[in-house]
Order: C-alpha cells, then structure tokens, then sequence
C-alpha cells in the first residue's frame, strides 16, 4: 500500500472516530435536554441521531469528493452544512449542563462537538490536498528533462590594433626679443670697436665687447649686430 493511500485512509479514520465519539456523548446529552423540555419519550432519543447522521452523511460525501479534486468553491453549500451541523451538535451537548449549572461537565462535553467542526473544516482541505500531490507527483516523474540547448562557442574578439603612433608637433622657433640698445651705448661701442680695429688690424668680437663695455652677453652682441 503506498504511503499516499495510508495518509488519506488514517485522515479518514481520525475523522470517522470523532464523528462516532461526537455521536456517542451527544445521545445521552440531548436526549436529557428533550425530556427537560417536555418533548414526549418516544421522541427524545430521536433528535441526537438527526443531527450526528447529518454529520456523518456529510463527512463521508465531502470525503468523497476531495479525494476526486473537487474544488472548494463547488461543494460550499455542503461544507457549510457540515459546519452549521456540528454548531447544533455543539449547542445540544452543552445546553443541558449550562441549564444545570454543571459547567465543568459542559467544558467537556463541548470536546467532541469541537473536534467534529474542526475536523468537518480540515479533513476535506487535507484529503484535497493529497489528492493534488498524489496527481502531481507522477506527472512530474514522467516529465522528461529537456535537452540541454546547444550553445554556439562566444566569438574571439581579436586584440584591437595598436593605434597609430601621433606625430608630436615640431617645436616653433622661438624668436628671441629684439634688443633695444641705447644710443650713448652705441656710440660708446663704436669707439672701442674703432680703437680695437686700429690696435689690432681685426674686428672686435662680441665677446670682446662685452667685456670693454661691462655688459650683459644679449646686450653687447645686440650692440655689436649694429655696428
């Protein structure tokens, strides 16, 4: 037997033993709340099994149909049948006791009245729920994996080519400012270059004069452009 069917048939049996429990000390309690009440003998002991046969009638149809997958939404009006079955099963064990002031008796008759909405609530969830999984299970197992997809190799991205190097631009000539002489320094200058001339049959350097004149090497080669 596989584990699916153990669960569904031990969920089953949890709830058929709580309806029959639930009918058990149900029959007593209502049939003394009916005689409290006046309702004649022979009556008495009929009302507690209209109701617990509701609930078992009940339980067994929405068993039914959860193992088949029915969806909640179509059996509402049986559930909710069940669930107002099991408010009267409740109401009828406790009325007579709260009547008589036994309210420890009351708290446990309420027990089993208790066990049976929650049951009558879960059990069909549960049942449907096995019945998803038990569906589901083989349908995925059949499901063959899909091939892995063949993916074609990434292209090599070649190594770009090395950027042509840039010429650096040629360095401008630069043209030195054009030295203003003065004119005494002039005049000065050419007297040295007229005695040098005489003393030593050669022009003067200007190197030579800028000595003689004491000035800067710019200035005096300036002054000796001039001559």
């Amino acid at each position: 037997m596989s584990e699916d069917r153990i669960t569904q048939r031990t969920v089953t049996v949890v709830m058929a033993i709580i309806a029959g429990l639930a009918f058990v000390f149900s029959f007593g309690n209502v049939w003394a709340l009916a005689l409290r009440l006046g309702i004649p003998r022979p009556i008495a002991p009929l009302i507690a099994p209209m109701v617990d046969l509701s609930v078992v009638g009940l339980l067994v149809a929405l068993r039914y149909l959860s193992l088949r997958g029915i969806a909640a939404e179509q059996i509402k009006g049986a559930t909710r049948l069940m669930h107002l079955s099991g408010l009267l099963t409740l109401a009828l064990n406790v009325a007579e006791p709260l009547v008589a002031k036994h309210y420890g008796r009351a708290a446990v008759d309420a027990v089993a009245p208790l066990l049976l909405l929650g049951w009558g609530a879960v059990g069909p969830q549960l049942l449907r729920h096995f019945h998803a999984v038990a569906h589901t299970a083989p349908a995925l197992a059949a499901t063959p994996d899909p091939a892995p997809a063949e993916t074609a190799p990434a292209p090599v991205a070649e190594p770009d080519a090395a950027p042509a190097p840039v010429p650096a631009p040629a360095p401008e000539a630069v043209t030195p400012p054009a030295v203003t002489v003065p004119a005494p320094l002039l005049n000065a200058a050419r007297t040295i270059a007229d005695t040098y001339q005489a003393d030593h049959g050669a022009p003067i350097t200007p190197a030579q004069l800028r000595t003689r004149l004491g000035v800067a090497l710019p200035l005096a080669t300036a002054t000796h452009a001039q001559l």
